[in-house]
C-alpha cells in the first residue's frame, strides 16, 4: 500500500502565495517521477509541474516563473511553490508518484484565489 497525502491548500487572494507538499508513505522502494496537476471545474486534469528523480523539471507555461517544484528524495516528499497566483489558478491540485510497477495519486488539495 501506498499513500499520498498532500497539505497546503487553502483560500488566498490574487498574487499570494501558497506552498504545497505531497509525502508519499507505505511500500516504497524508488519513486521515479513526481508531480502536480490540477483540474478546474468542467476543465479536463492539466499537468502543473513534473520533476524526475534527478531533478529534471518541466512546467506548464501558465505557471512558468510564477511557480517552482521540488522534491526530498529521501522524505519521498514533493512540494509547489506558488507565487503571484491569479484567480485561474483556482482548481483542486493532485499529486502524483510514479514508483515504475505503478501511478499514485493524492486526494487533492483545493486551491482558491479570489481576485
Amino acid at each position: 500500500q501506498v499513500q499520498l497525502v498532500e497539505s497546503g491548500g487553502g483560500l488566498v487572494q490574487a498574487g499570494g502565495s501558497l506552498r504545497l507538499s505531497c509525502a508519499a508513505s507505505g511500500s516504497i522502494f524508488y519513486i521515479n517521477g513526481m508531480g502536480w496537476y490540477r483540474q478546474a471545474p468542467g476543465k479536463q486534469r492539466e499537468l502543473v509541474a513534473g520533476i524526475t528523480r534527478g531533478g529534471r523539471i518541466n512546467y506548464a507555461d501558465s505557471v512558468k516563473d510564477r511557480f517552482t517544484i521540488s522534491r526530498d528524495n529521501d522524505e519521498n516528499t514533493v512540494y509547489l511553490q506558488m507565487n503571484s497566483l491569479k484567480p485561474e489558478d483556482t482548481a483542486v491540485y493532485y499529486c502524483n508518484a510514479d514508483l515504475l510497477t505503478a501511478i499514485y495519486w493524492g486526494q487533492g488539495t483545493q486551491v482558491t484565489v479570489s481576485s
